[in-house]
């Protein structure tokens, strides 16, 4: 067997996946959509700002007026964790595979001397250093325009646990919907039925049911409290009446990862994907 066919290592191929799938994804016609759904809270904080420099408070509850820490975490809640982040998993986690089998190309790779597993890896780290190099410079331009210099100090550490909880985030629910597009035919439907569908019920049913969504643990771990009085903080109550610690969020995140890539790859190395005529 010569040199260029003998299969290279699991993490070699993944590499080499990696380094191929990183421009595509880049310049793929799903990047006109992330830049759309990240930039949207960019020109909420641009509207926000213009408002604070007119000496108006953008932002009243009960008659309150919220600091620009509280604004900013209100941002992290609304706009970031519940929209932004589960749309980029369900939208590029899900396609991770089944682009490849719609534009054809998934026979081309899976007969090259990589693992299809590794295949699934290397895409999977693409689509990690794409949204991670959009969607964490978007937090930081958002908070430099929300929160003024005199305050950044003290809820800068805040700021860099916001970075933290929303790449593991992208890890998450990309691990999740990743499985979900190795496995599913129609995997975007689904993707968006569980993101906006079931979680969002899931969360403000009584009991355990909420402990079945990645929503539950990630929003636990957000350092910012919603201001008191408002609907979102009455829903924040709601959903976290029993509220898990941070080290036991972080646990079944770390597992719903590991289960949920685990899976995705044993799916692809033993799945047949047909392409349609």
């Amino acid at each position: 067997m010569s040199t260029h066919n003998r299969p290279q290592s699991f993490l070699t191929g993944a590499w080499r996946v990696f380094e191929l799938s990183i421009g595509e994804m880049l310049w793929s016609r799903r990047t006109i959509f992330m830049a759309l759904v990240v930039g949207s809270p960019v020109v909420v904080a641009l509207v926000a700002r213009v408002v604070q420099t007119a000496g108006i408070a953008p932002l009243r509850v009960n008659g309150v007026q919220i600091d620009a820490v509280g604004i900013f975490g209100v941002m992290i809640w609304t706009l970031f964790l519940w929209f932004v982040v589960p749309v980029l998993g369900v939208f590029y986690g899900t396609s991770l595979i089944a682009d490849e089998v719609e534009d054809r190309t998934i026979t081309y790779l899976f007969t090259r001397p990589v693992r299809r597993g590794a295949v699934l890896v290397g895409k999977f780290i693409a689509y990690l250093v794409c949204t991670g190099l959009v969607v964490l410079p978007s937090v930081m331009v958002v908070y430099f325009l929300i929160v003024p210099v005199g305050q950044i100090s003290a809820s800068f550490t805040s700021l860099l646990k916001d970075l933290g909880v929303l790449g593991l985030g992208l890890v998450a629910y990309g691990a999740l919907f990743a499985l979900v597009g190795a496995w599913l035919k129609r995997p975007l439907v689904v993707g968006l039925v569980f993101a906006f569908g079931w979680e969002q019920v899931a969360l403000l049913l009584p009991g355990y049911v909420k402990r079945f969504t990645l929503a539950y643990y990630l929003q636990t771990m957000v350092p910012h409290a919603m201001p008191s009085g408002g609907v979102v903080s009455a829903l924040q109550g709601a959903i976290f009446r029993d509220t898990p610690s941070v080290g036991t969020s972080l646990f079944w995140l770390i597992v719903a990862i590991a289960v949920s890539l685990t899976a995705a790859v044993w799916v692809v190395e033993r799945r047949e994907y047909v392409l349609e005529q």
